[in-house]
């Protein structure tokens, strides 16, 4: 079972709330919250792929497989689980342990779920929240600004405005990062005296100029 492939294609429909009473919680989703709180508690951490088929085999009477089904489902498509994937955490196995990479498509399509969910009701919040999120992405991605263009063009013209303008920030981003790197290298300062000199936090600094 894919957990995020309902991400995916609810996040290809584009903005607007859906309007939709939400579904009384499936009881088997407190019965995972006794069993794994790291994972369901009040935090909810990505799951691995063919994490139902680990249920399934560790649980096999107290998590009947249909009823399984049915509670993952509701629990991957929760605003809160959906945050989870979209901040682009890695995904954890039953003991709570990361052990694989959150894909950029699963990440991708998160946010833009995010964005369609919060977009009804302030709009333009969702849309400042989902850039910051995209340049994020962008950026833990490992993918130049033109393969994640590709990668996730779309017809919509309201996303590929916030693609476009969250590579635009990625750019200028990138641009400040080598302008501080080449007067750091020219300054013979070190790493604390020249944040001093530029006002940045010693930590930022640190970062920026690794």
């Amino acid at each position: 079972m894919t957990q995020d492939s309902t991400v995916t294609s609810r996040a290809s429909q584009g903005p607007g709330a859906t309007g939709k009473a939400p579904r009384p919680v499936h009881p088997l989703l407190h019965k995972l919250f006794e069993l794994y709180p790291r994972l369901f508690g009040a935090r909810f951490l990505p799951l691995k792929i063919g994490v139902f088929e680990d249920l399934v085999a560790a649980h096999p009477e107290a998590l009947p497989a249909a009823e399984l089904k049915l509670a993952l489902g509701q629990h991957t498509r929760s605003t809160r689980y959906i945050e989870a994937v979209a901040s682009g955490l890695p995904r954890h196995d039953l003991q709570g342990q990361p052990v694989e990479p959150m894909a950029p498509e699963h990440v991708h399509h998160a946010i833009l779920e995010l964005y369609k969910r919060r977009s009804g009701r302030a709009p333009e919040q969702a849309r400042q929240r989902a850039v910051a999120q995209l340049v994020a992405a962008i950026e833990a991605s490992g993918l130049s600004r033109q393969d994640y263009r590709e990668r996730f063009t779309s017809p919509d013209d309201n996303v590929h405005s916030m693609l476009e303008d969250a590579l635009s920030m990625v750019a200028q981003r990138g641009a400040r990062r080598e302008a501080l790197q080449n007067a750091f290298k020219a300054s013979g300062k070190t790493v604390a005296e020249f944040a001093e000199m530029y006002g940045l936090d010693p930590t930022e600094a640190k970062r920026l100029l690794a």
